[in-house]
């Protein structure tokens, strides 16, 4: 074993697997919790990279993870067809440039969450490399198109091995836990729905979405 690789690896691992994330920074209207705000669009992701599949993890987590905070699941299919009828097809590669109102018009919802996939990527160097991945969310009224929350992120994932194969196979591995850990500290800062546990449900109903 090279005595340099394996010192060099010793020292990156006592530095940390993952880059710290102590408070994600965030902003929110004040009067968020006076809104009512219960069902939220997931617009199609903007994605900023190369990788289809990770916007689509990516949306996909964001999704689980709303409805697990109390906002109840609106299927992307019907989200993504209604608005290809009403804005064309290209809606379905990205909603980033469609108004919040015409959406919220579109799909009937109270807010759309916007999401941008900004980095998804990993670098190496001789034993080590490095995953990072990078999000950015914005939920926005339906009716007024104001921006009633939003938040940035990125994540690390540092990697050591003596090969580049095994290095390639860490880095891939380590993405899907990215995306999870990205999400759920970006949208802890998101006040939970009037659905999640020890809420009472609302009057409002929305059968079309059930």
């Amino acid at each position: 074993m090279d005595t340099f690789k394996a010192g060099l690896i010793s020292l990156l691992i006592i530095c940390g697997i993952w880059g710290c994330a102590s408070g994600v920074p965030h902003t929110i209207i004040p009067d968020y919790d006076k809104r009512a705000i219960r069902l939220v669009a997931l617009a199609p992701v903007d994605n900023r990279t190369n990788d289809e599949a990770a916007a689509k993890l990516l949306r996909k987590t964001i999704l689980d993870t709303l409805y697990f905070k109390g906002y109840p699941r609106i299927p992307l299919d019907m989200i993504d067809d209604k608005l290809t009828v009403a804005c064309g097809e290209q809606a379905r590669a990205s909603a980033d440039d469609i108004s919040p109102t015409v959406i919220g018009q579109v799909l009937g919802v109270d807010a759309i969450m916007y999401a941008r996939l900004l980095e998804w990527n990993t670098s190496f160097i001789s034993v080590y490399a490095t995953t990072t991945v990078s999000v950015a969310l914005e939920l926005k009224d339906a009716k007024t198109g104001v921006t009633l929350w939003d938040s940035q992120h990125s994540v690390v994932a540092r990697h050591y091995d003596f090969t580049r194969k095994r290095l390639e196979l860490k880095a891939c591995q380590s993405y899907e836990p990215a995306v999870r850990q990205i999400v759920d500290e970006t949208l802890s800062s998101l006040p939970d729905g009037p659905d999640s546990a020890g809420k009472a449900l609302p009057q409002k109903k929305f059968w079309k979405f059930w």
